[in-house]
C-alpha cells in the first residue's frame, strides 16, 4: 500500500498543471502565561481574553480612537427618546459548528456578561429588557436614559463575546466548558495541551466586515491557516526561540532582555498598547488586616512607584508615574486628593498597620513566578512590607494557580488557600472610566472582583451619580468625588503606567494596535 501511495503521488505530480499540496501557513505566539481558563466571562485574565478574540466575535467594538463601531451588527436604530435600541445582525453569521448566529444567542451572551463584568453591571440597572425580536434583530430597552450604550457594548477588552445560547445560559459564576464561537479562528480542542500548546485554525466560513482593520474594529481577515500558541515559561528560552525564528511573537519580552532583542536585525521591539498597563496591588478586603482601611492606606504608603518602574520597565521611556485613578493622559485624569499619597512613608505605614490591629500575623502574598512583571510586583511589595515590620509569607506558584487561588474568600488562618494580597496588571483602557474600571467596583454583595472591597458610597458614585451626570462638567465633578473616596478607602494600589512592548519577527507585519495581541490581518512579508 505504501508503494502504491507513493506511485500515485508521483503520477499526480507528473500531470501537467497539477498543483502540489499547499503547505499550511503558521504563526507561532509565545504568550505570557499558560492558557487554563477558556471562558472569557468567568475570568479577567489577559491570556483568556486574547484566546477569546480569536474564537469569538462581538456585536459592537472600538476602533483605535476608542470610537464605537458595529461588528456583528449590520445596523443600529434608536427611538427618539433613546430608550429603545434595535440591532440587526449581519447576514451569514455562523458558529463554528455551522449553526447560524441568532439574536437570541447575542441577547443571552450580553445578559451573562453583564452579570459578571463591570461595564455590563453599570448598564443593567437601567435595562428593562434585552430580547430577540426575530432571528436577526436584537432589542435593548432602557427603563431610564443611559448615554454610553455603545461604549458599554463595545468595550474592547472584557467584551461581551457572543456564545451560543446554550453556553450563554450557564451561570456567569460558573465556567463554560464548551468552546464554540463564530470568530475568524476555530479552537482546535485536539491540539490543546495545557501547560504547553494551544491551536487555532482559520475559519473558512467567517465573513469579515468590508472596512479596513482599525484597532479592534473593521475587517478581521485571517491570513494564517494556523495560529499556534507555545507556552515557554523560561524568559531566556522564549527569547532564544524568537531570535531563532522558532516563534514569531512574544508578549511581553522580559525587561532585561529587551536590549538583546532590539539589537537583533531579525526582531522588532515595539509598543502596540499606547495606553499602557497599570500594575495593581490588590488587598483582600474581607480578611484581617486589610479589612481595615488603615491597613490598606499603609499599603499605599509603602508603594514607591519609582521602585516598581525601575524594576519592571527596561527603559525610562516605558514607564510613567501616575496617581490618577482614571489614568494619566485620559479625559478623566485628575490629581485631586492624590498629593499626600505620592511619597512612600515607611514609619507612617508601620503606625497605620498597628492602628488597624495588625500584630505580626503572616501576610500571604500570591506570587506567580512565571509572570516576570507580576512576580516583581510581589517581590517589591514583600520587601516594603518587611521594612514596615510585617511578617510576610510569599507563596510562589504559576499564574494559572493564582487565577484559581485568588477566588478564595477564606482567611489564610483557616484555609491554606486563603490569601492577603494578589497582584496583576490592568490595561489603561480598562481603568480609564467609571464604567470599565473593574477593580474599583465596591459593591457589597460579594460579586465584585477578587479582593471584594465593600463601600456603598463609592458604589453609588459609580453606579448612579456618574451615570446621571448629563454634562462633561457634571461628570468631572463626580470623577473628583470618586478619586477623593478612593484615597480614603484604597480598594487597590496602583504602581504606575508601564507601556510594555511586544517583540516580533521582522517579517511579521500588520499587527493591530490593541491592548493585547490579536491575529487578524497579520501576515508574513513575502507570502
Amino acid at each position: 500500500m505504501r508503494r502504491f501511495a507513493a506511485l500515485l503521488l508521483g503520477l499526480l505530480l507528473s500531470v501537467p498543471g497539477a498543483a502540489a499540496p499547499r503547505a499550511e501557513s503558521v504563526v507561532r505566539y509565545a504568550p505570557n502565561g499558560d492558557l487554563r481558563v477558556l471562558d472569557p466571562i468567568w475570568t479577567s485574565a489577559a491570556i483568556t481574553v486574547t484566546h477569546a478574540q480569536l474564537e469569538y466575535d462581538v456585536l459592537v467594538t472600538m476602533d483605535s480612537a476608542l470610537t464605537p463601531q458595529l461588528q456583528m451588527a449590520e445596523s443600529v436604530a434608536t427611538s427618539p427618546d433613546r430608550l429603545t435600541w434595535s440591532f440587526t445582525l449581519r447576514p451569514g453569521l455562523a458558529f463554528h459548528d455551522g449553526t447560524p448566529v441568532r439574536a437570541a444567542d447575542v441577547a443571552a451572551s450580553i445578559r451573562r456578561w453583564a452579570r459578571r463584568v463591570t461595564t455590563g453591571q453599570a448598564m443593567m440597572p437601567r435595562v428593562a429588557g434585552i430580547d430577540a425580536i426575530d432571528a436577526r434583530t436584537l432589542r435593548l430597552v432602557l427603563s431610564k436614559p443611559f448615554g454610553p450604550v455603545m461604549e458599554v457594548l463595545g468595550t474592547p477588552v472584557l467584551a461581551p463575546f457572543v456564545m451560543r445560547e446554550a453556553e450563554a445560559n450557564v451561570d456567569a459564576f460558573e465556567q463554560v466548558k464548551t468552546v464554540m464561537g463564530s470568530g475568524p479562528y476555530i479552537w482546535d480542542a485536539a491540539g490543546y495541551q495545557p501547560g504547553h500548546r494551544a491551536v487555532y485554525r482559520r475559519n473558512p466560513a467567517y465573513i469579515p466586515r468590508a472596512e479596513p482593520s482599525d484597532g479592534y474594529a473593521g475587517g478581521k481577515v485571517a491570513k494564517f491557516d494556523i495560529v499556534e500558541w507555545l507556552y515557554l515559561p523560561d524568559p531566556s528560552t522564549v527569547t532564544q526561540a524568537l531570535m531563532k525564528g522558532e516563534v514569531d511573537l512574544i508578549d511581553p519580552p522580559q525587561a532585561d532582555l529587551i536590549p538583546l532583542l532590539a539589537a537583533n536585525r531579525d526582531v522588532v521591539v515595539e509598543v502596540l498598547n499606547t495606553a499602557g498597563v497599570i500594575g495593581t496591588i490588590r488587598p483582600n478586603s474581607l480578611v484581617p488586616p486589610f479589612d481595615n482601611p488603615k491597613a490598606r492606606a499603609a499599603l499605599q504608603l509603602l508603594m514607591d512607584q519609582k521602585l516598581y518602574d525601575a524594576a519592571i520597565a527596561s527603559q525610562p521611556a516605558y514607564a510613567q508615574e501616575c496617581y490618577a485613578v482614571f489614568v494619566c493622559g485620559t479625559p478623566y485624569a485628575t490629581d485631586i486628593a492624590a498629593g499626600p499619597w505620592k511619597q512612600a512613608n515607611i514609619a507612617r505605614a508601620r503606625q497605620l498597620l498597628a492602628e488597624a490591629g495588625y500584630r505580626g500575623e503572616p501576610i500571604v502574598l500570591l506570587d506567580p513566578a512565571d509572570q516576570a512583571d507580576i512576580h516583581m510586583l510581589a517581590l517589591i511589595t514583600a520587601d516594603q512590607l518587611r521594612r514596615a515590620g510585617a511578617k510576610v509569607q510569599v507563596q510562589t506558584m504559576d499564574w494559572s494557580t493564582v487565577l484559581t487561588r485568588r477566588n478564595v474568600k477564606d482567611p489564610p488562618a483557616t484555609n491554606p488557600n486563603g490569601w492577603n494580597i494578589a497582584f496583576t496588571f490592568w490595561g489603561g483602557l480598562s481603568l480609564s472610566s467609571p464604567i470599565s474600571n473593574a477593580p474599583l467596583v465596591s459593591r457589597c454583595d460579594g460579586r465584585n472582583l477578587y479582593g471584594w472591597p465593600c463601600d456603598a458610597a463609592m458604589f453609588k458614585l459609580m453606579s448612579e451619580d456618574f451615570l446621571d451626570a448629563a454634562t462633561p462638567a457634571a461628570q468631572m465633578k463626580v470623577i473628583e468625588a470618586i478619586q477623593t473616596r478612593f484615597y480614603e478607602t484604597f480598594p487597590y494600589i496602583a504602581t504606575g503606567i508601564i507601556r510594555r512592548p511586544i517583540a516580533r519577527r521582522a517579517d511579521l507585519v500588520g499587527l493591530p494596535h490593541t491592548q493585547y495581541p490579536v491575529f487578524w490581518n497579520v501576515a508574513r512579508t513575502g507570502r
